[in-house]
Formats: structure tokens, C-alpha cells, sequence
């Protein structure tokens, strides 16, 4: 080490944790750009957005050998005092554009809400989210024109650009040229220009221009579900949600899966033509009310990313999904997509860029990139399974050395299609299930109401939003309750001996149905049901298992669920169904909407939309029709949990059933032996 840099001042920035020397006198903000550390800036260091705010930390710092004290940076001077007066400066709180750096520091980049925000909220989970977005808001002062350099107005916009924030070769969105004279003069040739630079190698855009000082941009991030559409509104600047909202996804109308919506297009001149409009007046409400939910003017959204199922994903962009709905499920385009907003019917401001994450492969699309890239299996050293459990399964196994995907026909069912008592999760659907392994009375829970339907009050409770049917987290709890009990066989058989010990087991014509609910309506679980249910359990479990035999293994070590459905399993009862291979419950966990979560990434952090389009082309797709043993571990997986492979760990906090052989679809003698077990 030089005698110069041993008397430079060492800088510690958190909650990075990134650390460096620098020269005494070094503004705190150009070492937190030389070290990469996120510190936002509009104002191009002239102390007027108040945005690159930090705080010093005090102290003897023993692990990180800083001694650091408010000493060691410099004293506030005029353009602080100036910020503090006409705006408010909180108490401890610096500008790092003006404070210097004067000996060793401990630097905090503040994480609240309204300045420097990183932490962005979701349904379950916070995540900090490193901020790099595609768009940048650059404060300038232009200079007056002249008789004796006559270079226009837009010419030294440029030059003043490249000058104070370093854009070169500068582009201009069309429709800002003929404003640019009548902005500067506005702003007393002072302006705010939003810089959109998605790639290093791409060349920088203007995509908006203000007057004066503009100190907020914001963009979207949606995920395109074909039941649901989710968006959330984003300040670019500091990473804060200031919207959330949700809708129907309006093409259920041309058809409630993704293969009768293909069908529709196939069958009608218009329909895609139909499907897209559909979507996209869709996703224009959804705005408005993120936008009025955040107090945002629509005209502030400048940038923009969507994942969606490759389906989805066709119809958004307009393309004809027809090939996606027969083998070889080719996609038009897998390669992520940039996009004029305008240009898609998107109605925000008109130099708003779209971003579309890559699909993997035919039915493995960008909301399942998404999911990959916010729970990040290649980067473990742990062998990660991620599953978005829908009408189309989707599957990711890996880990740091290796991924493969698949996709899995799971149907509708899980979303309580094909159940007779079925229904989406709404209001007065029941959710949770128990059954007593003894009496074989039920209990049970309903969106809407707190109580289980044995404590008192209940009823009253309930009369309020109905008891109207069983969504698809009931639906798996009660076939896996019913299997506990002794009321189905692990082949899925309700055993019709079981009704001389309850007068829940009722007689179905050859079969025989369970009575979860005796009132109005009627809610019975009939053998039917139950054939649904291990049909969909039996082809995610055979995709799962088919990922495991090729990355040669016979244990995951932690398992994801993602989307909304998967919000709401419980793991246990997941794995008692044999939804899920055996693992250590405490590492199955539910993630909520991933894909969503992963557009925000891309929103937030432009090294994430190169990070994922990198990975996505390391993803080995597996397809499952084309296996030849595929057929075999399907049939395996129809029992509960699974005809061959063990469940140690499941075994070690739930006793299950010895097996019970059914005689034929009556019931037979329906004898078999089963062990008691302690219930929670």
C-alpha cells in the first residue's frame, strides 16, 4: 500500500457493506459512486432534490477497524442550509453531494420510505432490491442561446447532458422534439430529463423532459395471469410501492383455460385480435387505479415490465398463440422484448418503455423467469424445487451447477374446477378443513370469517358472507384429511364401511361422497372429487419427479411455492396429498407471487433483466409427454402420498395410515387395519 492511500480516509457504506479509500475532501456522494453504492440523485449534485440523503454513524466500528464520528465529515454548509430551510433536512441527516469526506466513516444509506427507500413490500416477505433502473431523472442547466454559436436548443441539451451526467450519442423519443424549445424556456433553461438506458452497450434515450426541477418517476410492474392480472405501481427513484392492485383477467370469457382460449382463436377470424384488446383495456383500468391509489398522474409512468405465461404473453404483444397449442408448442418469439408503450396500447407517458422477461420454453413462460429470478435456484448451493401451481404447473429444480424446467397439465381442479362444490377463493368459500380421525365431524374455516365452524358464533358469523363452496386450499386439506382419517385408501377409494361408524359417509350411487357441510348449501365430497384431485397431484408429482431422476437425485432439499394458490397450502397437507416429494417442512415455504416480484426486480435493477435473460439460456426444458417413464411415476403418484417413494420427514411429525385395500369401487369390506394418531 502507497503512503497516499494509507493516509486516504477509509469509507464503510450500509447496508451494502461495500467499503473503500478515498482522498479527504471527496464528496460522500462520488465514493458511493465509485463503489457502486445506490445513492439517488436528480439534481446533479447542486443540494436541490434532497434525494442522495445519508447518516453517519458514530463509533468505534471494531469488526470493520473504523473509528467514525460526525467529525469526520465536513460541516454543513450553504447549499445543506439552504435544503434544510426551504424543504426540511431530518435531524442527523447529510447530503452527500455536498458533505466531504474528512476521515474514517461509517456512511448509512437511510432505508425509509421517502427518501432512498430499497425496501419494496410484498403479500409476505420484504426484499431489498438494489436499485439500477432502466430510467434516470438528470436535473441540467441548459445555457441561453446565442447569435454567435448557433447551435439549437436540442443540440445543447445534449452537450450539457454528456457533460454533467456522462450520456453520450444521445437519442430523443420523436414526439419530444417540438416541446423541447417551449420546456426550456418554461423552466428558465433549466430542465429534468428522464434517461432511459437499458444495456451498457445500448444508447441512452430522452424519454421525457420537464421544466425545472422534476423530483419523482415512476413505472409498473404486472404479471399477466390467465385467471389474474396483478400490477403494482413503483417509484424508480426509490423503489417504494405507492400502488397495488388486481383484476380479473377478462379473456375467462372467450375461455377459463389457456387451451380453449386457443381454441377460441382458432375457431374465430377475431379472436386474438379480440383476446388482446381484452387484456389491454384490462391493464389500462388497472393503472388508473394504481395511479389513484398512489396520487400519480398516469403521464409519470415511464417505464414498464410484464411476465405471463407464453399464452398470455402472445395475446398481450398481439401475437397468435395458435402454434403454442399443439406439438411441438413452438413459441413465436422466447427472447426478452422492449417495446414503445404507445406502440402496445399501454396508456401512460408516450415515451414509456415496455420490458418483457424471456419465456423458457412453450408452456414455461416469463412468469415462471420471473419466479426464477426472485427465488434464484442457480444461485444455491442447495437443490431448490420452485413450483407455481395453476391450471399449467410449472417446475424448476436446480441449483448453482445445473436447472432444468417443466411444465405439467395439473387442470383446473386446485382452482376448484371439476369439484362439485368447487369454486374460486371468495368470500364464503371454506379454506381450512380438519377432520376428527375418530368421530370423522368435521371442522372447517371460511374466507371472511375468523372462526372455525365448531366455536360458538359461528353460524351468525357466517351468515353474513354465506357458506358457499370449497376452494382449492380446502380442497387439498380435506382429501388429505380424509386420507388421515381412514375415509379414502391410499388409492383414493372412500371406503363405504366407514358410514356404519358415521352418518358423514353417505351412498353415491356405486360410490360413496363425504358430508363436509349439512346445511344450505349442501357441500359433500364426492369420489369423483377425490379422482380429480389425485389426477392433478399425480401429474405435478410425476413432473417433479421426472426433474429429480435428471439432475439424479432422490431428495430436494427445500422447496418454493409460488403464485397466489400456492400462498395459501399448507405445506403438510401438500405433501400428505403427495403434491410435493418428501422434504424437511421447515424448508417449504410459501413465496407468494414470485413472477410479480420478479418484474420488479427487472423494474427496479436493469443487471437483473441481463442476469435472467443469461440464465434462461442455461435452463435445460425437460418435456414430460416425451419421457417414456413419465406414465410410470404418474401412476405411481395417484396414491397418498406415493405408491413407491418414502416420506421419512413427513412421517416424523404425521403418523399415517397402514395401507387399506379397497375390494372395488362399492367399497368392498373396507376393513383394512390403520394406526391412531395424534392430531393438532
Amino acid at each position: 500500500m502507497t503512503e497516499t492511500a494509507e493516509k486516504d480516509a477509509l469509507v464503510l457504506f450500509m447496508p451494502s457493506g461495500k467499503r473503500g479509500r478515498f482522498p479527504v475532501g471527496t464528496p460522500v456522494l462520488d465514493a458511493a459512486r465509485q463503489l457502486g453504492v445506490y445513492v439517488e440523485s436528480v439534481c446533479g449534485g447542486r443540494a436541490t432534490c434532497g434525494r442522495c440523503q445519508i447518516t453517519v454513524q458514530e463509533g468505534n466500528f471494531a469488526k470493520h477497524q473504523i473509528i467514525s464520528s460526525n467529525d469526520h465529515i465536513s460541516p454543513i454548509g450553504p447549499k445543506e442550509e439552504r435544503y434544510d430551510r426551504v424543504r426540511g433536512l431530518p435531524e442527523g441527516r447529510r447530503l452527500s453531494c455536498s458533505a466531504q469526506i474528512l476521515g474514517d466513516l461509517v456512511v448509512d444509506v437511510p432505508q425509509d420510505t421517502v427518501v432512498n427507500a430499497q425496501v419494496v413490500r410484498k403479500a409476505a416477505t420484504d426484499r431489498v432490491i438494489e436499485r439500477k433502473a432502466a430510467v434516470q431523472l438528470c436535473f441540467v442547466e441548459v445555457e441561453e442561446p446565442d447569435m454567435h454559436k448557433p447551435l439549437g436548443d436540442l443540440d445543447r441539451l445534449k452537450a450539457v447532458l454528456e457533460k454533467d451526467w456522462g450520456f453520450k450519442d444521445l437519442l430523443i423519443a420523436p414526439h419530444l422534439i417540438p416541446q423541447v424549445q417551449s420546456i426550456l424556456r418554461k423552466g428558465e433553461w433549466g430542465v429534468t430529463a428522464a434517461i432511459h438506458k437499458d444495456m451498457d452497450s445500448s444508447r441512452p434515450f430522452i424519454v421525457g423532459l420537464w421544466p425545472g426541477l422534476k423530483n419523482e418517476a415512476y413505472g409498473i410492474a404486472c404479471d399477466i395471469g390467465s385467471t389474474t392480472i396483478a400490477m403494482h405501481l413503483v417509484s424508480l427513484l426509490s423503489g417504494r410501492i405507492v400502488g397495488s392492485s388486481g383484476t380479473s383477467n377478462p379473456q375467462i370469457r372467450f375461455g377459463e383455460d389457456l387451451m380453449s382460449r386457443v381454441s377460441y382463436v382458432m375457431m374465430n377470424p377475431d379472436g386474438r385480435e379480440a383476446m388482446t384488446k381484452a387484456v389491454r383495456e384490462a391493464i389500462n383500468e388497472l393503472i388508473g387505479k394504481v395511479c389513484a391509489e398512489g396520487n400519480v398522474n398516469r403521464d409519470d409512468i415511464l417505464d414498464s415490465v410484464f411476465v405471463a405465461n407464453p399464452i398470455m404473453h402472445h395475446l398481450f404483444l398481439g401475437i397468435d398463440p395458435t402454434e403454442l397449442g399443439q406439438a411441438p408448442f413452438a413459441l413465436a418469439v422466447s427472447g426478452a422484448l422492449q417495446y414503445w408503450a404507445q406502440d402496445i396500447g399501454i396508456d401512460v407517458n408516450k415515451g414509456a418503455r415496455v420490458y418483457m422477461l424471456p419465456c423458457i420454453a412453450g408452456h414455461v413462460g416469463a412468469d415462471a423467469a420471473g419466479a426464477t429470478l426472485s427465488e434464484g435456484p442457480y444461485r444455491q448451493d442447495k437443490m431448490m424445487l420452485l413450483v407455481d401451481v395453476g391450471t399449467n404447473a410449472e417446475i424448476i429444480l436446480g441449483n448453482s451447477n445445473r436447472v432444468v424446467a417443466a411444465s405439467s397439465p395439473t387442470g383446473p381442479a386446485f382452482e376448484g374446477a371439476e369439484i362439485s362444490a368447487g369454486q374460486r377463493a371468495a368470500p364464503g368459500a371454506i379454506e381450512r378443513v380438519r377432520i376428527n380421525p375418530e368421530s370423522l365431524e368435521p371442522r372447517f374455516r371460511v374466507i371472511g370469517v375468523d372462526m372455525w365452524s365448531d366455536e360458538e358464533g359461528f353460524e351468525e358469523a357466517a351468515g353474513a358472507v354465506g357458506v358457499t363452496g370449497i376452494c382449492g386450499s380446502a380442497i387439498i386439506e380435506v382429501v388429505a384429511e380424509m386420507y388421515l382419517s381412514g375415509i379414502i385408501s391410499e388409492d383414493g377409494m372412500i371406503d363405504g364401511a366407514m358410514a356404519a361408524k358415521s352418518h358423514r359417509i353417505l351412498p353415491n350411487g356405486r360410490t360413496f361422497s363425504y358430508l363436509l357441510r349439512d346445511g344450505e348449501p349442501r357441500i359433500t365430497v364426492t369420489q369423483n372429487d377425490v379422482r380429480a384431485i389425485q389426477l392433478a397431484k399425480a401429474a405435478l408429482y410425476a413432473g417433479i419427479k421426472l426433474l429429480m431422476e435428471k439432475q439424479g437425485v432422490e431428495t430436494v432439499d427445500t422447496i418454493r411455492f409460488a403464485g397466489a394458490f400456492g400462498s395459501f397450502i399448507d405445506p403438510k397437507y401438500a405433501m400428505v396429498l403427495g403434491l410435493i416429494p418428501d422434504c424437511d417442512l421447515a424448508e417449504v415455504k410459501a413465496v407468494g407471487n414470485a413472477a410479480g416480484t420478479g418484474a420488479l426486480m427487472a423494474l427496479l435493477n436493469r443487471d437483473h433483466r441481463r442476469e435472467i435473460e443469461e440464465t434462461v439460456t442455461r435452463i435445460e426444458k425437460i418435456e414430460t409427454a416425451l419421457e417414456p417413464n413419465f406414465q410410470q411415476l404418474f401412476v405411481n403418484a395417484m396414491a397418498m402420498p406415493n405408491k413407491v417413494d418414502a416420506f421419512p420427514n413427513l412421517a416424523s411429525v404425521v403418523t399415517l395410515p397402514e395401507r387399506k385395500v379397497l375390494s372395488d369401487e362399492s367399497g368392498g369390506d373396507g376393513a383394512g387395519r390403520r394406526r391412531r394418531r395424534s392430531r393438532d
